[in-house]
């Protein structure tokens, strides 16, 4: 009797577990959570995100997810400004990659990636993060390239919208 009583608690909590959503779990308990405010023309939009800013992290990305709310994503981070190249590859959620320069703005969207897809996703020029949330958020919120995303953490954000500048070097006197 013992034994069939724990059998259907077991049954049940394992059903119970299988239904649960994005919503109700931590996909991904490791990685640091932010949130992270996008600035439009429609106004201003927070996402709560979880940063990816290791190499480990950055590879996996959203795979394997099944289910991301409306109000969450994934923020790539990248330790120098690079040009940036995504792909769907085991990614079953449709999504929009956001692109966004050191300055803090939207260089680039690649709207509604389609899902498992191999075919490359690419920013338009050196990026020091990019910004995946659900497909069709970009347009639901306005989303332009030009827009503010004010990233945590960083030097790229609402408060300083300009790059440092280069260092400046010495120049050794010419002579012919």
């Amino acid at each position: 009797m013992r034994f069939a009583t724990w059998l259907l608690v077991s049954a049940a909590l394992l059903a119970a577990c299988a239904n649960t959503s994005a919503r109700g779990t931590d996909l991904f308990p490791a990685l640091p959570q932010a949130e992270v405010e996008v600035a439009t023309a429609s106004g201003s939009h927070r996402f709560r995100v979880w940063i990816a800013a290791d190499d480990r992290s950055r590879t996996r990305g959203l795979m394997f997810v099944r289910e991301l709310p409306a109000d969450r994503g994934m923020l790539f981070l990248f330790p120098t400004p690079q040009p940036a190249t995504f792909w769907m590859k085991n990614t079953y959620v449709p999504l929009d990659l956001v692109f966004i320069d050191p300055t803090g703005r939207v260089l680039n969207i690649g709207r509604d990636a389609r899902p498992l897809s191999l075919a490359p996703i690419q920013s338009d020029g050196l990026v020091i993060a990019v910004l995946e949330v659900q497909a069709g958020a970009a347009a639901r919120i306005g989303l332009a390239p030009g827009d503010r995303v004010q990233l945590p953490n960083l030097r790229t954000t609402f408060s300083n919208p300009d790059p440092p500048s280069p260092p400046k070097t010495k120049q050794a006197p010419f002579s012919l």
